[in-house]
């Protein structure tokens, strides 16, 4: 049985970029390695999901500079 960690973050949480967050590929409107969030930008938790394969929580957050971005617990930091 797996272990399922359960998220740290809650839908409508504020919290910042813990990291600059850049483009892995996955955000078709930039390019790769692209800059999308500067650490320190504020945000709020849109919705939360899982990662199948590695059972951890993945946060998609609406940041104050109009990105929206799935990130990671390490990631982020609350406010």
């Amino acid at each position: 049985m797996l272990d399922i960690r359960q998220p740290k973050y809650q839908w409508s949480q504020p919290v910042t970029a813990a990291i600059d967050l850049v483009n892995d590929g996955s955000y078709p409107d930039a390019g790769i390695d692209a800059l999308l969030v500067a650490a320190g930008t504020k945000g709020e938790i849109v919705q939360t999901g899982m990662h199948e394969e590695s059972n951890m929580p993945v946060y998609i957050v609406e940041f104050s500079n109009g990105k929206v971005v799935g990130c990671l617990e390490d990631e982020l930091a609350p406010v």
